[in-house]
């Protein structure tokens, strides 16, 4: 995204160096030393269950709006669940978005016009 701030220089990067800090912990020898962190499954899973986690969400919690105190499951439970599953949607976004950048940055720049 070199065209939306000229002061910034984005540099293509391997992904051994695609980290925001560098390596979080030293290597222990029993992992390759090309061992990837398979970003493309990451990516796919992530667009599929942002929704499904959305859409679950959005299903509790709307039952539990519709629920009595008598009914079972109660409205705190239904609450809960839809809670539960705001955050696999948000923890499933941020992912999306944490994969999406370290594949574009991996790639470089697009050239102008494509």
């Amino acid at each position: 995204m070199s065209g939306t701030n000229p002061g910034r220089h984005e540099e293509r990067t391997t992904r051994k160096d695609s980290g925001t800090i560098g390596r979080r912990s030293p290597r222990t020898g029993t992992e390759p030393v090309t061992a990837q962190s398979p970003l493309g499954l990451r990516l796919l899973l992530s667009a599929v269950f942002v929704p499904v986690f959305a859409a679950a969400t959005a299903y509790f919690a709307v039952w539990a709006a519709d629920s009595g105190s008598g009914d079972s499951p109660g409205p705190g439970p239904l609450t809960t669940i839809a809670v539960v599953y705001g955050v696999l949607t948000l923890l499933a976004a941020i992912d999306l978005t944490v994969v999406a950048r370290r594949l574009r940055r991996e790639r470089g720049p697009t050239p102008a016009g494509h």
